[in-house]
């Protein structure tokens, strides 16, 4: 059971060891871009590649959905980013019980969203955790683990693409013991556990009075899906990637108190260049590398300012 591209070096991983992959279940087609064309997940897609029955209940919940999975008798069920939550008749089916492959270091980020929190929150470390599902939200016993350190120049994408490739193998080498009957699988303790809820509007806004650093993780845990953004003449304005403030060697803009005599707001423009925008926040300045004003493709800094001049002393967030 698994629907994103996160899901699919598992899937390959299972029928490239030899087990005997049954079914696929999936969520349903989905409308996808501007022209909304109906367009199937990718684990159906690879699913198909091998001829794999598929499966795509509207809702798994359902007493059809659950009569379908009972008749196909699983021995084991694996989950990896399936999206729906499975209930206890499900769970209830296989021998051997069904796992997912969760991509945090539980009880930290249970949830829909745990790459994205952990990047916007600034950890120096997240993994893969395999784990007993359980009725809760990601609350089962926990089975193996593997860690992954985050690095500076890491994005929500780029940590996507490695941990599902650590899932496929982690999944590679916790499965002979877990049907051997040799896995001691471990409780999660309650007092540790940190939700990492799907990521709403509000979460995507950039708040100038936080510090530079929040934000440079704000943007890069918003990166490539769905995007930070600010409001530049009342209009969106997507920040896609900005210069990490803890080593960046850009030159500082003329200080705005220079130019205007005043202090400036979070949010001020302090000045813009071809290595960026410098943009005052509540505790230091960002500079942001690269943007998507409303209306127009992404682009580097360096050549959105070859067209358009953003004035120092603009206020993002506000009407100016």
């Amino acid at each position: 059971m698994g629907t994103p591209d996160f899901a699919v070096p598992s899937l390959r991983l299972l029928l490239e060891e030899g087990y005997n992959v049954t079914t696929v279940v999936t969520q349903p087609d989905r409308p996808k871009g501007r022209k909304r064309v109906l367009t199937p997940p990718p684990v159906k897609v690879e699913a198909e590649k091998h001829g794999i029955p598929v499966l795509q209940p509207e809702k798994l919940r359902q007493a059809d959905s659950v009569e379908l999975l009972r008749q196909l008798k699983p021995d084991l069920i694996v989950t990896a980013a399936y999206g729906q939550i499975l209930p206890k008749a499900v769970l209830d089916l296989p021998q051997y019980g069904c796992i997912n492959i969760h991509a945090s270091l539980l009880p930290k980020y249970r949830g829909g969203a745990p790459i994205h929190h952990a990047v916007i929150r600034g950890e120096d470390v997240t993994g893969v955790t395999i784990m007993y599902m359980a009725v809760g939200l990601d609350t089962g016993d926990m089975i193996s683990k593997v860690e992954l350190p985050i690095e500076d120049t890491d994005t929500t994408g780029s940590l996507f693409d490695k941990l599902s490739i650590a899932g496929a193998d982690l999944l590679k080498r916790t499965l002979p013991d877990l049907l051997a009957g040799r896995i001691q699988a471990v409780a999660q303790i309650e007092a540790d556990a940190i939700y990492s809820p799907n990521i709403r509007r509000e979460d995507e806004l950039i708040d100038w009075s936080r510090s530079a650093a929040q934000l440079w993780n704000q943007v890069r845990g918003l990166n490539p899906f769905p995007g930070a953004y600010t409001l530049w003449n009342g209009e969106v304005m997507k920040v896609w990637a900005s210069a990490n403030p803890k080593s960046s060697s850009e030159p500082r803009s003329r200080s705005f108190s220079e130019i205007s005599g005043e202090a400036p707001v979070p949010g001020t423009v302090l000045g813009s260049s071809e290595q960026g925008i410098e943009v005052m926040t509540g505790e230091g300045t960002l500079w942001l590398t690269e943007i998507q004003p409303s209306g127009k493709k992404a682009m580097p800094v360096s050549e959105f300012v070859r067209g358009v001049q953003i004035p120092t002393g603009t206020v993002f967030g506000h009407s100016n």
